[in-house]
């Protein structure tokens, strides 16, 4: 068997595989993230914002074009940038949030499940969710 030649690449001699690995790991971590927070737009017990944060972070460490493309996405990218930063989030954000949030609770708690004590855990769930909405800064639109 005969050695690797590692002299064209970017990484040190003799951690190739393990920096490949664990960017491979942060990669697909963000990606399942990812997936996740685009589900977590429509059931409301899965928390969009933090795991859109989570891939952003994942991305960070292992792609920069992935993480490029998340801050500059047309549909989240200014949200995530505002967040991250601590600026907040919009009004009318706020608004369509915490709507989607209790209209699709809602539909699940009344029509999906019927266990009661379900029903009232997606209820608490909601009742949080809503009160770190209303706590996050506005951003007004000038």
């Amino acid at each position: 068997m005969t050695p690797i030649d590692l002299s064209g690449t970017n990484y040190p001699i003799g951690q190739d595989h393990r920096t490949r690995f664990k960017r491979v790991l942060y990669f697909v971590a963000g990606t399942i993230s990812l997936a996740l927070g685009g589900v977590g737009v429509f059931l409301p017990i899965l928390p969009t914002t933090p795991l859109l944060l989570l891939s952003l972070a994942c991305y960070y460490k292992s792609s920069k074009r992935m993480h490029y493309w998340m801050i500059n996405n047309k549909w989240f990218g200014s949200y995530l940038r505002n967040y991250a930063e601590g600026k907040g989030i919009s009004l009318k954000a706020k608004l369509f949030t915490i709507s989607l949030l209790w209209i699709l609770l809602s539909y699940s708690a009344f029509f999906v499940v019927k266990i009661l004590p379900v029903q009232l855990f997606l209820f608490l769930i909601g009742l949080g969710v809503s009160i770190h909405l209303i706590k996050l800064p506005t951003i007004r639109n000038e």
